[in-house]
């Protein structure tokens, strides 16, 4: 059979979310040129899920002549030991660090299932993350601005740039408050802050986007239309792009960017912390 060197297969396992996988796979990935098929399988922490998983892979490695790259964090040493026999090419994404901090510490580790959050020990900061969500939820897309002295950062751009996402991102995984207001047609004729903004004013972070990806996403959304246009998404793109300079405002194109590089780049340049939780 032939190998399509473009493409592998991907599992992302563990008995816990598998967000940790996910990132650390992500990272790892993006320094190779193949095309990755990406799976995540959470929870994986009994035989039946074991059985279903090892059958997945049994399936990909006959499917593709290869076996699948399995980026895993399992703690139930049956588990474990069962994974690692299958035809796959495992990668415990915790393994070598956590040996490093036991020998640095002289200290054993106590390996525990779900033990990325716990919501007995850390109540206070789990009801503070999900109070950011639903007031993030709250704010999407200039919804509303009451309470906005209580936002962490306001983010502002044209319909389409990737406000949302972002807001929902750092609201789950910050613990942040977040107001997004969209620049719409109506207000390019006289494009300039509302008083709500002027006062937060070292809230404001914008986002931009390249018109040709601008007009890609509108034309998925509603094709054909003014909205979608190429001379709309450049003249909106012109004028917001024309206030973040004239009023100082920091602001990032998110074109080539994903949301979890969106974040960063923001929390960064904001100077924000991360409320991890």
């Amino acid at each position: 059979m032939q190998i399509d060197s473009q493409s592998r297969d991907v599992f992302y396992v563990s008995d816990g979310t598998a967000i940790t996988c996910e990132t650390l796979g992500h990272a790892v990935l993006g320094q190779f040129p193949f095309i990755a098929n990406e799976q995540t399988f959470p929870f994986v922490e009994n035989d039946e899920k074991l059985t279903d998983l090892i059958r997945q892979i049994e399936l990909s490695h006959q499917q593709h002549g290869v076996p699948p790259l399995v980026f895993f964090s399992i703690v139930v040493p049956e588990i474990r030991v069962k994974l690692l026999q299958a035809s796959t090419h495992c990668y415990d994404v915790l393994e070598n660090i956590v040996q490093r901090v036991r020998s640095d510490t002289q200290t054993e580790p106590q390996p525990k299932l779900h033990r990325s959050r716990s919501i007995s020990k850390n109540t206070d900061t789990y009801f503070d993350r999900i109070a950011a969500i639903e007031y993030t939820l709250a704010h999407d897309d200039g919804m509303s601005l009451r309470d906005i002295e209580q936002a962490d950062i306001v983010l502002l751009g044209v319909s389409r740039s990737g406000k949302t996402p972002t807001s929902l991102y750092m609201a789950m995984q910050f613990g942040l408050r977040v107001v997004n207001y969209p620049f719409i047609h109506d207000d390019m004729r006289s494009l300039k802050l509302l008083p709500a903004f002027e006062i937060h004013r070292h809230k404001l972070f914008g986002l931009t986007i390249n018109a040709e990806r601008l007009t890609a996403i509108r034309q998925n959304r509603l094709a054909g239309s003014e909205y979608a246009s190429v001379h709309q998404c450049e003249h909106e793109l012109a004028n917001v792009e024309a206030l973040f300079r004239r009023e100082a405002i920091p602001y990032i194109n998110t074109s080539s960017l994903s949301v979890e590089e969106i974040s960063a780049r923001i929390l960064e340049k904001a100077g924000l912390k991360r409320h991890l939780c």
